[in-house]
């Protein structure tokens, strides 16, 4: 089967470090879904508006397949990287098929942009300029089950933690021009941690694009401690 790219995903998420492991947990992060020139037809997107929430299936792109092939097992960084669930039971990146599904909540269909008409959503767990392949409508009659369990996920479906924001950072944003807006989407990408399970060293700075900056910031048992924001270099 030959799958064709009809869109591709335009967001702050300029590295793998730091997106967010599923779909709908930064809900304050917004994206756009901008058709290919091929697929860039209003009448394809005619009705959309009526549905809140849209599914989309997509490519993990940065994904290097293993030269011996798929594994049966993966290491969910959650589960602290060494313990090992079959990949089927898992939303894993290292599949035989790199293919995505993700949940986005639609904010609105933009006719009017130059390379429109494309789909402003909320809550998008892709790289910047990941392929899309399909979009699908939510159908809460049939999609939702209230009473499905979510295997070894539900023990972290919860996990947040504080973000303070250092003066020297703040004063770094305010130089930068980064809107109140930009920061509380910043504020709640990491607030998910970023760091695998089995990372746990107060000292280490560590380093995520987002959007055209650079952030640093350390974690400790207070949580998270923005220490400094810079353009990132290209």
């Amino acid at each position: 089967m030959e799958l064709r790219m009809i869109a591709r995903i335009e967001n702050s998420f300029t590295g793998t470090f730091g997106i967010p492991r599923q779909s709908g947990l930064a809900d304050r992060t917004t994206a756009r879904v901008v058709f290919v020139p091929e697929f860039r037809n209003p009448d394809a997107l005619r009705g959309i508006e009526e549905y809140s929430h849209l599914w989309l299936l997509w490519e993990f792109t940065e994904i290097k397949k293993p030269e011996e092939g798929w594994h049966a097992t993966v290491r969910p960084p959650r589960l602290g990287g060494n313990t090992r669930v079959g990949v089927f039971a898992t939303r894993s990146p290292y599949r035989p098929n790199p293919i995505g599904l993700s949940l986005v909540r639609l904010l609105k269909v933009d006719y009017d942009c130059a390379d429109g008409p494309a789909l402003v959503v909320a809550g998008a767990d892709l790289m910047n300029g990941t392929p899309v392949y399909d979009i699908k409508p939510y159908l809460p009659y049939a999609d939702c089950k209230p009473d499905a369990v979510g295997g070894f996920s539900d023990r972290y479906s919860a996990y947040r933690l504080p973000v303070a924001v250092s003066e020297e950072a703040k004063a770094q944003a305010d130089a930068l021009g980064i809107s109140e807006e930009k920061m509380s989407e910043l504020v709640e990408v990491l607030s998910l941690d970023p760091r695998p399970a089995y990372q746990n060293d107060p000292k280490r700075l560590y380093g995520m694009s987002f959007d055209d900056y650079e952030v640093g910031f350390f974690v400790t048992e207070e949580g998270i401690k923005v220490s400094n924001i810079r353009l990132r270099s290209v």
